[in-house]
């Protein structure tokens, strides 16, 4: 049994509180690696094509003031 079949297993035998601790428990932990996920993309220069591309969008006038 892998890893993530042995969580959904564990998952599944929680009874409603502890499911609601789990889920908020993993929300904040899945934030968090977003999180670092995109400080270290941004850090690296991944996100340097997306940053472009939207600032020739907006100079072409494919945008709007929020």
């Amino acid at each position: 049994m892998s890893n993530v079949e042995q969580a959904e297993s564990h998952v599944m035998g929680l009874n409603a509180d502890e499911l609601r601790a789990f889920r908020n428990w993993f929300a904040q932990f899945d934030g968090e690696a977003w999180d670092r996920q995109i400080e270290e993309d941004s850090k690296n220069g991944a996100l340097n094509s997306l940053a472009d591309r939207a600032l020739a969008d907006h100079d072409d006038g494919r945008s709007t003031a929020l």
